[in-house]
């Protein structure tokens, strides 16, 4: 994500040197400390920073000048103020390809690519891809189409690959297609004991800690779980 957009001004370099002082101002060790171990590299406190995003409000060439920081807590931030329709399909593809931090990854994910017009072209060139990283966010958009779009995907299909490859899968893969696993359980009854039986031979995440008043992400207990609420509701 570089060069000046036709959308936006020109940022002046005292702007961003601004932001990214206050957003050093924000720095917490023990943030830090909480958030490298899942595998970030920033130490703001999240509240803290959407309550900065917040105030800055949308400035699109502002979260051009900061994701180019390569700073993680900048690039956060960018995300937060970007609007998501301004970007092409290649500059989503080259920043996906760049977010190799969980935390900004799955960020730019969510709250980007996901209301981004080129979310289903992307999906379908994601989740074929040999980068683990850049599959596991090709499943989550296959996920989300999962929940609301479901009309078109070929669900068993998607059943046979996550048989055939989940349980060898990279971690960040492996958790994207588990919850695609559970999303088709939770949400398509008729598919529901395949997706359990599934869950249970391969076992993905059986072991996983979940604290006390959390859903498991263990297939079989998450699709459960979900399944009791809808019922209870």
């Amino acid at each position: 994500m570089s060069g000046t957009k036709a959308d936006g001004a020109a940022v002046d370099d005292g702007v961003v040197d601004e932001v990214l002082a206050e957003l050093a101002g924000l720095e917490d060790p023990k943030a830090r400390a909480v958030n490298e171990r899942h595998g970030d590299d920033h130490g703001v406190n999240l509240g803290k920073l959407r309550a900065l995003a917040k105030r800055l409000r949308t400035q699109q060439e502002l979260a051009y000048r900061l994701w180019a920081t390569d700073d993680s807590a900048a690039r956060l931030l960018a995300i937060l103020i970007s609007r998501p329709k301004a970007f092409g399909r290649e500059e989503l593809d080259t920043m996906l390809r760049e977010s190799r931090t969980p935390k900004v990854h799955d960020w730019l994910v969510n709250y980007v690519v996901k209301k981004s017009p080129h979310a289903e072209e992307l999906r379908l060139a994601w989740i074929a891809d040999p980068d683990p990283v850049v599959a596991s966010a090709g499943w989550a958009l296959t996920t989300e189409r999962v929940a609301k779009k479901p009309a078109g995907l070929d669900l068993a299909g998607l059943l046979d690959v996550v048989e055939a490859e989940m349980k060898d899968a990279p971690d960040r893969l492996q958790w994207a297609m588990n919850h695609c696993l559970a999303q088709i359980g939770i949400d398509h009854p008729a598919l529901r004991p395949r997706a359990i039986g599934i869950g249970e031979r391969l076992e993905v995440l059986k072991d996983y800690p979940t604290p006390p008043g959390c859903t498991s992400p263990y297939a079989p207990a998450w699709i459960g779980e979900m399944v009791r609420r809808q019922n209870a509701g």
